[in-house]
């Protein structure tokens, strides 16, 4: 008995280990303000409004349909990117990071 919580106090330990970087590419990328109203079509979203509303932060819609929020370092690089993009709109993104539950955490972020 005395086995058992050496066991599951060793494995605690180890969970986070076992978290591995996930790839999303060519995945719309919108931001949080407007991710209900263009959950439908995201790749409509003006580029003008991502600008705007920047504050809010990024995310991504994953190929499942899931809203994946950017943590802070990735919207400080999606919004360096699309300050520096002359695209109108269809904002797409190859990004990698650690899923934690609702957020991304950024390992790279690169506007398509």
């Amino acid at each position: 008995m005395r086995l058992l919580p050496l066991i599951l106090l060793s494995s605690f330990f180890t969970l986070p280990t076992l978290a591995a970087t996930e790839t999303f590419k060519n995945v719309s990328v919108i931001d949080v303000n407007c991710h209900t109203k263009f959950a439908k079509d995201p790749d409509a979203h003006p580029r003008a409004c991502a600008l705007t509303c920047s504050a809010s932060g990024y995310g991504i819609f994953t190929q499942d349909g899931k809203y994946l929020k950017f943590d802070r370092k990735g919207n400080d690089e999606i919004l360096s990117e699309l300050k520096a993009s002359d695209r109108k709109d269809h904002l797409r993104v190859d990004v990698a990071g650690d899923v934690e539950g609702d957020t991304l955490k950024v390992t790279s972020v690169k506007l398509l």
